[in-house]
């Protein structure tokens, strides 16, 4: 199968950890006869410096060429002050909404191997394995009005049932493949789009009657994220609230580096990346930790390619080689082996190939 993939390596450890991600992804396609075609383009920071806009015309035209996108990261200090419409975040929103990538999908597992660096106890974190579904395309984020001056600040939360609807049936679906529980995340008690929220999750749980299903308020989620996390399946909830709880879950893995996501649009079209900023900071040294960027291709095979095999194995592969005892720096303190970026690759690769 001949499949061609849209590369926006953005900024920052964007690129060292979109090049691990595409090795690994050129190891599947030699151990399962596929090939990839890669076609490259400028998102960010990058962009901006080189034509001027965050997400040029040129790469939107790569995208809709192509069957899939990854993408690295975007942002940094050098762009802080710029204005908001020449931001680096400013593209991927852009391209989140062009291609209607209304899904946002951030798994969390805890890899048993690595429980003692979680900042939770180990009895606590152990277990966990949960699916974050966010709603991506609406809400604050692209409500308008929205404006600010020296005196008032606006930002408009709107939200229509497709887009709502459309969201909750993906993550009961996802729970029927899963333990069928799904947790609904809101603020019922407060605002009018969750009462909204809260009526569609209800007329959408009863197509789904195998489907266990609670609402919660999003800071009874948080609280619980942090003292019984393993009781999460298929959580699913609105912008801001996802974007916020996701990044609250990920501290259980230990590393932001662990943890891959794939926005989707109804069709399977996804743009997959690691969950992680672009970490200036690291940016070139070849120490950035490029599991999150591998396992988000992981998720492309699985949801954009239907190559569940293929997705296994790679899954599998980085299981090894952790439970092996091999890492990246962020883990230095914990006695195992520290890899850079691309011996971490290399060994992935190697269980690919075995």
């Amino acid at each position: 199968m001949k499949k061609r993939v849209a590369v926006l390596r953005g900024d920052g450890i964007g690129k060292e950890v979109t090049d691990a991600a595409i090795s690994v992804l050129e190891a599947i396609g030699r151990r399962f006869h596929h090939e990839f075609e890669w076609v490259y383009g400028l998102l960010g920071g990058e962009a901006i410096d080189t034509v001027g806009q965050p997400l040029p015309d040129e790469t939107i035209r790569i995208c809709e060429e192509s069957d899939a996108i990854i993408l690295g990261a975007v942002g940094g200090p050098k762009w802080d002050n710029h204005p908001s419409h020449l931001r680096p975040e400013k593209g991927l929103l852009q391209i989140r909404k062009h291609f209607e990538l209304s899904v946002n999908l951030r798994p969390v597992q805890a890899f048993k191997s690595l429980l003692s660096v979680s900042p939770l106890k180990e009895e606590v974190a152990e277990g966990v394995d949960m699916m974050i579904v966010r709603e991506l395309t609406g809400g604050l984020y692209f409500g308008e009005p929205s404006f600010h001056d020296n005196d008032k600040a606006v930002d408009t939360l709107v939200y229509g049932r497709d887009e709502i609807e459309r969201v909750v049936i993906h993550a009961f679906e996802l729970a029927k493949q899963r333990r069928n529980k799904v947790t609904s995340v809101d603020k019922a008690n407060v605002l009018e789009s969750s009462k909204l929220w809260r009526k569609i999750v209800e007329e959408v749980a009863a197509r789904y009657p195998e489907v266990e299903y609670e609402h919660m308020l999003v800071d009874a989620a948080a609280m619980k994220l942090i003292t019984y996390p393993s009781a999460f399946d298929v959580l699913v909830t609105e912008n801001m609230f996802g974007d916020i709880l996701s990044d609250e879950a990920s501290v259980i893995t230990g590393s932001l580096g662990m943890l891959p996501s794939a926005s989707l649009r109804a069709d399977g079209f996804g743009l997959y990346e690691p969950i992680h900023g672009s970490a200036p900071d690291i940016a070139g040294k070849n120490i950035a930790n490029p599991i999150g960027a591998i396992l988000s291709t992981a998720m492309m095979l699985r949801s954009s390619f239907g190559m569940l095999e293929e997705a296994n194995a790679l899954e599998t592969a980085v299981k090894n080689v952790l439970e092996a005892g091999f890492c990246t720096s962020e883990f230095k303190n914990i006695g195992r082996q520290i890899l850079s970026t691309t011996e971490m690759t290399e060994k992935i690769i190697g269980e690919i190939e075995r």
